[in-house]
């Protein structure tokens, strides 16, 4: 299964449905997303989770409506019911007439939500989460109460919906968190933790990498040089300073200019050696 697919499904077991105002709020969540829909006076969701699909069930029974009908379409689970009173529920229901009391009835508007049309990418891959729903209000609305708790989506506006979304890592598992997904959190947590050392040293390695082929350049320039200085047969007219500096960078062609100052007669730091090793690239460079 997927990684969208396990937070789903540990959403959908939570034995939370005791609290009908949360169930209510919960169920309203739901209707907001894309994959709920009313259509001449039939109520539609659909999913490619069993599980959703029950708790969308459990949902329903604990108001009061157990004229549904369960079925299959395409690779997707579908619930349909024509109860009259839930439809009139979800027409009449306006957004400014939802009231939040405390935070628990926030999460399950908002878990709501996510169940029915939310997604989120592996992230061994890459982050990214996503709810997808019908109305710029009611992503407004959402977006109001994650930022509440520091939870920072964006909005972004499609051909036929209106999403929320976030790429960023410490996000998503705090949107986890806040909907209850506390397994689903703690597991994106160790990929996360794993993925960021891994990143880390793959750009230490990167930068080494970097550094080295700079220094091997460098070096095959310097040698370029002393050795055209000495066809030209000007090398005997180098400073002893410049000579010996030369023979060094010769016999060592891997060594770093913090190394070869050290071998030096009198040692010198990197700065020296490298005002030297330029001194006898210029002088090969005049030499005609």
């Amino acid at each position: 299964m997927s990684f969208s697919t396990d937070v789903k499904e540990e959403l959908s077991k939570l034995s939370n449905l005791a609290n009908k105002k949360c169930v209510k709020l919960e169920f309203l969540g739901y209707s907001k997303s894309i994959n709920v829909v009313v259509q001449k006076n039939v109520l539609r969701f659909s999913t490619e989770s069993e599980y959703n699909i029950n708790r969308f069930g459990k949902l329903l029974n604990n108001l009061n409506v157990e004229d549904y009908e369960i079925g299959f379409q395409g690779k997707k689970y579908t619930i349909k019911t024509k109860n009259k009173n839930i439809i009139q529920l979800l027409q009449s229901e306006k957004l400014e007439n939802i009231k939040f009391e405390n935070d628990i009835e926030e999460k399950a508007f908002v878990r709501g939500s996510f169940l029915g049309s939310g997604s989120i990418n592996n992230p061994e891959n890459k982050y990214h989460i996503e709810i997808k729903l019908r109305e710029k209000e009611i992503a407004r609305f959402i977006l109001e109460i994650l930022n509440k708790y520091d939870i920072e989506f964006k909005l972004l506006e499609k051909q036929n919906y209106y999403s929320i979304y976030s790429k960023d890592g410490e996000t998503i598992s705090s949107f986890l968190a806040f909907v209850s997904a506390t397994s689903s959190m703690l597991k994106f947590e160790d990929i996360r933790v794993y993925r960021d050392k891994r990143n880390n040293v793959n750009r230490l390695v990167n930068c080494e990498t970097a550094n080295l082929n700079k220094t091997v350049d460098a070096a095959v320039k310097q040698i370029e040089a002393i050795k055209k200085i000495k066809e030209k047969g000007k090398y005997q007219t180098l400073s002893a300073n410049l000579q010996e500096i030369a023979e060094l960078r010769i016999n060592n062609p891997e060594a770093s200019l913090t190394e070869l100052g050290q071998m030096l007669s009198k040692p010198l730091g990197k700065s020296g050696v490298n005002h030297r090793l330029k001194t006898i690239i210029k002088i090969s460079e005049d030499i005609i």
